[in-house]
């Protein structure tokens, strides 16, 4: 009898593994975005009601844009931040409390 640690664990898996899967399907229409998962799941401590929360990074404002609506419109997400790559860079490495503990936790979902 699995232990309710390892459940937990496998059902993250497969969540993430479904996220990703998702993901790469959408990527091939962004070849030079990126897309970090943030939040609850990104940090572990998700539960039942946990949204997924995502942020879309690309070259420009446009491109990070018209992915986070395909994010938001294949049912991907619940939230999308759309940023530019400068514009993560410097709000990851910033000494804003919200974005240096999104830059902590979130990790890219668009690689293995």
């Amino acid at each position: 009898m699995a232990s309710l640690a390892a459940i937990r664990d496998r059902s993250y898996r497969l969540r993430l593994a479904g996220l990703r899967r998702e993901i790469a399907d959408l990527m091939r229409q962004f070849p030079a975005a990126e897309v970090w998962l943030f939040g609850s799941l990104a940090r572990g401590d998700w539960d039942g009601f946990s949204d997924v929360d995502l942020l879309a990074i690309a070259l420009t404002a446009s491109q990070a844009n018209n992915l986070a609506d395909a994010l938001l419109g294949n049912g991907i997400a619940d939230d999308v931040i759309a940023l530019t790559q400068d514009d993560w860079q410097c709000f990851r490495n910033s000494t804003d409390p919200y974005w240096r503990s999104i830059g902590n936790d979130a990790f890219r979902l668009d690689q293995p």
